[in-house]
């Protein structure tokens, strides 16, 4: 159980601003990092929430290049945009940073200075793929073709998303440039590299020895292991970029790759520089009890379970390496992956511009793909609010208030008769199951059981029929069923930030939610509180609703 003695790092994968992250983007990363930070704090532990913009690389450059502005300008607007965007989502991050921060520039270069001089870089030259018609070295990121391992058509250069592996541009079978679709070149150039291989022992000690890795970070990087690590490139021939520190690279930048990854260091540094506490993030980052979890998707994995690991242990700093990462399976949107090209899917701003931001928690939670990938349809949205969030946990609030308003004058009553205390048991029994799942980071399985108790509180209602009893008998029922209440809003806390403090202020308090202990949810409301007039919390969704949403996205879109 996290107690104040206890530290966290919560890290976000960091989103690139080429343009707003989607819904799946959202919950595999920096939604479940806000929630799994809301649950901690909660908790009493010491958290420090990080995540920030990478804005360095081709494709900024690219961009930047065909609007005719400089590639910091739009990196900056982009990063700024998303910035408010996560402030809207109400993500609590304690920083949000980019890695064009004075802080992170730094960090990165005396970090691989490090790293050079403890000799896990090296220099060669190679031949890398070059685009003849946009005449540029292409990155591997911007070369795309056929997996050579499981044949998929449209795998990266550095990766294949379909199977996982990591790759190098020449093992792609059919190479063409994925900006223009022309088949590139071979052209000798110089680059350092990340000896990866050196670390290959270390890495398969540290993966076997960490129980806490889910089976699919597990199984992914094992099998990355078995075929055995390649040295990994460090450098490219762009110029927007960190420049590489290494004696002779002048001109080269640090890959974007292997450069974001150490943002989770640099943007703890620099929330603590905020402070006025500069060396405080080394009682996190160096302290071998720090637990570090990484909320990413799955085709991150190997990023954060090797090359991220591999790049600590080399640097000799003593970092924590990381203790899990909580990967999710993908978001589809009908069956498919999202594509903004191809107009699949729906994105974090157009979102918001529909319904609320509460209702989209929500329903992301209720789709977390926790175990395999899971399907967004309007039609699910739809019932997910309208079953779950409207007719099972609003109606049981609001039912529960508007009796304590019409039985009791809007006050909680003293139990004055055992009716109803069995269900104190249900309160324990569903609390200590959330508890469970949320300490696991299965926070669609937390969902569930908050569902579970809303459910089993109705039908305490139901069963019980205060309404038809007298003052002395009812009591009993309506001060558990208040207590219920209580235990959801704590519970729907983190998930629900706005409507679980809502809730909160219901039941006839006057401070912040987030204030309180999570174990909270286990003392019953006290009896004489006064309770507002009760206002329902959610309403439904119609089919209507849903058709001007899709027409409002659509009309979004059409404007650009």
């Amino acid at each position: 159980m996290p107690g104040k003695e206890e530290k966290w790092l919560v890290l976000a994968a960091w989103p690139y601003v080429h343009g707003a992250p989607h819904l799946g983007n959202l919950i595999g990363s920096v939604l479940s990092a806000d929630i799994a930070a809301r649950f901690l704090r909660m908790r009493g532990a010491q958290v420090v929430f990080v995540s920030g913009s990478d804005m360095h690389g081709t494709p900024i450059e690219v961009e930047a290049l065909k609007r005719g502005v400089k590639p910091e300008e739009f990196a900056e607007q982009n990063h700024e945009y998303i910035k408010a965007l996560f402030e809207r989502w109400e993500i609590s991050f304690d920083n949000y940073s980019k890695t064009e921060s004075e802080t992170h520039k730094r960090f990165v270069r005396e970090f691989y200075t490090r790293v050079y001089e403890n000799g896990f870089v090296f220099e060669d030259t190679v031949q890398l793929y070059y685009c003849e018609r946009d005449k540029m070295f292409l990155p591997d990121r911007f070369i795309v073709g056929t997996c050579p391992y499981c044949g998929y058509e449209k795998a990266y250069g550095d990766q294949c998303e379909n199977c996982g592996r990591l790759l190098e541009p020449t093992l792609l079978i059919n190479p063409r440039c994925a900006i223009c679709g022309s088949p590139p070149v071979l052209r000798t150039t110089k680059h350092w590299f990340f000896d990866l291989p050196k670390l290959q022992g270390d890495l398969e000690k540290y993966i076997e020895s960490n129980k806490q890795l889910p089976p699919n970070a597990r199984n992914m990087s094992l099998q990355i292991l078995r075929d055995g690590l390649k040295p990994r490139a460090l450098t490219r021939d762009n110029k927007w970029g960190i420049p590489a520190p290494f004696p002779g690279a002048e001109g080269k930048t640090i890959y974007v790759w292997m450069e974001a990854v150490l943002g989770y260091i640099s943007a703890t540094i620099e929330y603590f520089e905020k402070r006025g506490e500069p060396d405080r993030w080394k009682d996190f980052w160096l302290d071998p009890a720090t637990k570090s979890v990484y909320f990413i998707g799955k085709d991150n994995i190997p990023f954060h379970t090797l090359i991220l690991p591999a790049l600590l242990l080399a640097s000799k700093g003593g970092y924590v390496l990381p203790w899990t990462v909580a990967s999710t399976e993908y978001l589809l949107f009908r069956g498919l992956k999202f594509s903004k090209s191809k107009r699949i899917g729906i994105w974090a701003d157009e979102a918001l511009e529909v319904f609320p931001v509460d209702y989209w928690r929500f329903a992301l939670v209720a789709l977390r793909p926790e175990v395999r990938d899971t399907n967004f349809t309007w039609e699910e949205f739809q019932r997910i609010i309208n079953n779950d969030l409207n007719d099972n946990i609003g109606n049981f609030v609001h039912r529960v208030l508007v009796l304590a308003q019409r039985k009791f004058g809007g006050e909680v009553p003293e139990p004055r008769s055992p009716r109803g205390e069995h269900f104190r048991e249900e309160i324990k029994r569903r609390y200590e199951q959330v508890t469970q799942s949320m300490e696991s980071f299965r926070f669609k399985e937390a969902l569930q059981e908050i569902l579970m108790l809303s459910s089993s509180g109705n039908s305490l209602l139901n069963n019980e029929r205060p309404w038809e009893l007298p003052a002395d008998e009812a009591s009993g029922v309506v001060f558990v069923a208040l207590h219920a209440v209580k235990a959801i809003a704590i519970m729907l806390h983190p998930i629900i930030p706005s409507s679980s403090q809502r809730m909160w202020e219901l039941l006839g308090y006057q401070d912040r939610i987030s204030e309180h202990s999570w174990e909270e949810a286990l003392s019953p409301v006290p009896p004489g509180q006064k309770l507002p007039e009760p206002k329902p919390l959610f309403t439904k969704i119609s089919d209507e609703d849903i058709k001007r949403a899709v027409e409002r996205i659509e009309e979004l879109r059409a404007q650009g």
